[in-house]
């Protein structure tokens, strides 16, 4: 019985997500957000229709999807988008996670938050989903320059925030020394990068073979699966690691016409349930549950990814057009900064609750907003450029 229940509950999840992106495309909101508020809906915040035996599903899931998210992001790391474009990559990408930091963390402390509470925040603020702006820009159709920066900065920046939010844990955390979180990341953000490295250049002389110019849906899935079952089973960022190896592919697998072709095939079906789940786990009592001082934090975040991208910019080199740009765009927050708050709020039970809160409430409202604020910049700018031509 229970397994008919799974069944018939991720069939109607399928269709209803036709339906969800059927109203994206009508209203011009962005697929993402309309999977996550049917999530949303029928979760435990809203109808409470999913069986537990579908909740179970979303951790082996996100992994899956948010691997070949960053598959195909570390395919953007080319040698050719790197050298056009990676000026305006690391300084975007930096600034953002350095002011993110700095400007959360100066303002909850004017508020009246402790300095070292603050800096956690600020450190967890610099998060974003990748999942979310990846998926934005392959829905709008949209190519060109501003799109392979982003695509670039979201490969890269939660690397960036991991070692930010480290340091800062460090910082605060004087009992443990410093060893501690800084080893953890060294070893989180270094075993990937290895991990991408043994899987990625075999898989770039390899692949691709038994069909000349792109790799099998089959040679997908496989490097995919493997890439995420060894980065769990070495406790690595799975994330680091599947960019590593689309990064390797793409330089190295000079025999390939389209890398990872068949990953976008089948990327779908994984993303969408994990969109769906995702708009399931979150709580909307947290959105309100400090008041005013989530809407403090949001306000904070959304300030800070203003003003560092566009200092970012300026030093990247980015036209004129793109330069106030760069911070809505990369709005978007998940899986990611709830990780670094259970990190903080194991290491401070004391201010395990507000931590937590502050942090599900930000995602509750960059994750439905967020992926809107992405689209419009995308069409901004893009309207911007064919104007200009």
């Amino acid at each position: 019985m229970e397994q008919a229940l799974l069944l018939i509950t991720l069939g109607v999840l399928f269709l209803g997500s036709l339906l969800a992106d059927k109203v994206g495309h009508l209203t011009r909101l962005p697929r993402v957000t309309m999977l996550l508020l049917l999530g949303l809906l029928v979760g435990p915040s809203g109808m409470d229709l999913l069986p537990g035996s579908v909740t179970d599903l979303f951790e082996p899931i996100s992994v899956v999807a948010l691997t070949m998210v960053a598959f195909l992001l570390g395919g953007e790391l080319t040698r050719e988008n790197m050298s056009r474009h990676g000026r305006a990559i690391s300084s975007i990408s930096l600034c953002i996670v350095i002011g993110t930091t700095v400007v959360v963390w100066g303002g909850l402390t004017v508020l009246g938050f402790s300095p070292e509470l603050a800096l956690l925040l600020g450190a967890i603020a610099t998060a974003t989903d990748p999942a979310a702006i990846s998926d934005v820009i392959r829905q709008s159709g949209i190519r060109n320059a501003f799109t392979e920066t982003l695509s670039g900065i979201v490969a890269i920046d939660d690397v960036w925030g991991l070692l930010m939010f480290s340091l800062c844990l460090a910082l605060v955390d004087q009992s443990g020394g410093w060893a501690a979180p800084l080893l953890g990341a060294g070893r989180d953000i270094g075993g990937g990068v290895l991990l991408g490295l043994c899987i990625g250049i075999p898989s770039a002389v390899l692949t691709g073979r038994l069909k000349q110019g792109e790799p099998l849906q089959t040679e997908a899935i496989g490097v995919v699966l493997l890439t995420a079952g060894l980065a769990i089973w070495f406790e690595v960022s799975f994330l680091v690691a599947g960019m590593t190896a689309g990064a390797m592919i793409a330089n190295l697998a000079h025999h390939h016409e389209h890398a990872f072709h068949e990953i976008e095939y089948i990327e779908w079906p994984f993303m969408l349930l994990f969109f769906l789940l995702a708009g399931a786990s979150l709580e909307l009592d947290a959105l309100w549950a400090l008041g005013w001082i989530s809407l403090a934090y949001i306000g904070l975040r959304i300030a800070a990814r203003l003003v560092s991208g566009t200092i970012g910019a300026r030093i990247g080199g980015v036209p004129r057009a793109q330069v106030n740009i760069y911070g809505v765009a990369l709005l978007p927050q998940a899986g990611v900064a709830v990780g670094m708050a259970l990190v903080a709020a194991e290491t401070f039970p004391g201010w395990a609750e507000t931590i937590m809160t502050l942090t599900i409430s930000a995602t509750v409202f960059f994750e439905v907003i967020g992926p809107l604020a992405t689209l419009l910049a995308l069409h901004h700018v893009e309207r911007t450029r064919q104007q200009g031509s």
